[in-house]
């Protein structure tokens, strides 16, 4: 039986169930960000009327429309069954607050459960029997490994240091062992950010504050791991970026003849960053001006929150329709074995409760079978996450239509 699906795609959630076409679950917290900031708008409207106010501002010089309150840029960073049944939890983040959200009553009614300026809150991880949610927050160029409880108090950092700890994900039949992944930062005498090291994967015991390492390879990074119920730890695994730092005497040349030409695209796109900074709108604008500034605003959210930690690490090798190369793949640690691989081409994963697997390319959502048989159950454009739901009773559920096709 095919399960149903949670995705994350553009930053959005959507809902694919067996038999029915994807559907998008609005965000009551995104869309009153929307409606203050058209509240806004309208209230200062005055400022950008007339042409010298439009030539102070720089609509006239720029050719841009006042601003729309639909472009705010803000994105989902993380989506979990929630620790009660029948509940959903997820993290959003706008330019300006982070916040952790419940959804409950097949979505109809959203709680806010913690928010805040100061940092940013990602990658959610709830307990199913415990009430508890472990989380990601993401500050100063490091992130740490965090818990808090089910109503979003008494949020704790569990590790710290140098190090960009991510993907946390609760031990089946303990409420005080969590995975995640952990790469440390190098630094210069002068404390200057030199690179990471490969990834490995983290076993933590809240309790003592035991650390063990379980998948670790100087020529790989582990990511994102799951484990089952027979001790067996699921993860992504690609080559390590040091890997791929090896001197290669024709890429150098290569390198060297396209560094003109790489050096004028940087300070083109170093002005069209500042230009969409403070005025809000691109240098270029043929086209459809008004769209390519929603296009720009939400990759640059986008980019804060996602593209610094995925693209760092490759993740944008586009390879047919999928958005990350075959060597990124899906690999199964049985204990006292060797990796086994399961596919390849994978983004995110989730185990579902029969033992099979959802995963993402980046494009296509896949179930792959316990016996290595696939199929496509729906496709979009840059899906970030996926995640299986436990059956629950068919209920409508309040939601707009997506672009996806199931197949």
């Amino acid at each position: 039986m095919k399960p149903s699906v949670l995705y994350i795609a553009q930053g959005k959630i959507n809902l694919l169930e067996p038999g029915r076409p994807a559907r998008l679950i609005e965000s009551k917290f995104g869309q009153s960000v929307i409606d203050r900031a058209a509240q806004i708008q309208q209230r200062n409207a005055w400022k950008t009327q007339g042409t010298g106010a439009k030539f102070m501002s720089g609509r006239m010089l720029w050719g841009g429309d006042p601003e729309d309150p639909t472009a705010i840029p803000m994105a989902v960073t993380g989506i979990s069954c929630g620790p009660r049944s029948g509940e959903l939890v997820y993290s959003m983040a706008t330019h300006e607050i982070t916040g952790v959200f419940a959804l409950r009553n097949q979505a109809t009614e959203e709680q806010r459960l913690f928010h805040t300026a100061d940092f940013r809150i990602g990658q959610l991880s709830a307990h199913p029997q415990d009430d508890r949610i472990a989380c990601v927050v993401l500050g100063r160029g490091l992130s740490n490994i965090a818990v808090m409880r089910g109503d979003g108090s008494e949020l704790t950092e569990l590790t710290q240091g140098d190090s960009v700890d991510r993907a946390p994900c609760w031990v089946p039949g303990s409420s005080s062992e969590l995975l995640y992944q952990s790469s440390g930062i190098a630094r210069d005498p002068q404390g200057n950010n030199m690179g990471v090291s490969p990834s490995r994967i983290e076993r933590l015991n809240l309790d003592s504050g035991e650390i063990t390492t379980l998948l670790a390879d100087e020529r790989y990074d582990y990511l994102e791991p799951h484990m089952d119920g027979d001790g067996n730890v699921y993860c992504i695994r690609k080559p390590s970026a040091s890997m791929s730092r090896k001197f290669r005497p024709l890429r150098a040349l290569l390198d060297l003849i396209l560094l003109p030409l790489r050096i004028l695209y940087a300070l083109f796109q170093y002005l069209n960053f500042f230009t969409v900074r403070y005025t809000g709108n691109p240098l270029v604008t043929s086209g459809d001006a008004r769209q390519k500034r929603a296009d720009l605003r939400q990759m640059m959210l986008l980019g804060n929150i996602m593209q610094a930690q995925r693209e760092a690490q490759g993740l944008f090798e586009r390879e047919k329709d999928g958005l990350v190369a075959k060597t990124w793949e899906l690999v199964k640690k049985r204990p006292q074995r060797d990796a086994q691989v399961l596919e390849r081409g994978v983004l995110s994963f989730d185990i579902c409760g029969g033992g099979s697997i959802v995963y993402t390319d980046g494009s296509r959502i896949h179930l792959l079978h316990t016996d290595g048989n696939k199929e496509i159950l729906g496709k979009d454009q840059f899906i970030s996450q996926v995640l299986a739901l436990p059956e629950l009773e068919p209920a409508p559920v309040p939601v707009q239509a997506a672009n996806l096709t199931p197949k």
